[in-house]
């Protein structure tokens, strides 16, 4: 989406190296941030559940 893991974060109110672990998969999250992760990016949470597929 060509936006930064802290401007990421400051939209949804966590912390930048919090949102890295996320990215590297060594955090697990609640739902309630992976929603908030959706809202900020518009998406929905199952979007970023689902596997990326390249085309």
């Amino acid at each position: 989406m060509g936006i930064s893991q802290e401007d990421l974060a400051e939209r949804c109110g966590l912390h930048r190296t919090y949102v890295g672990a996320i990215e590297r998969s060594e955090r697990n999250i609640t739902l309630q941030t992976l929603e908030r992760l959706a809202e900020s990016l518009g998406v929905s949470p199952h979007d970023l559940l689902k596997e990326h597929q390249d085309v």
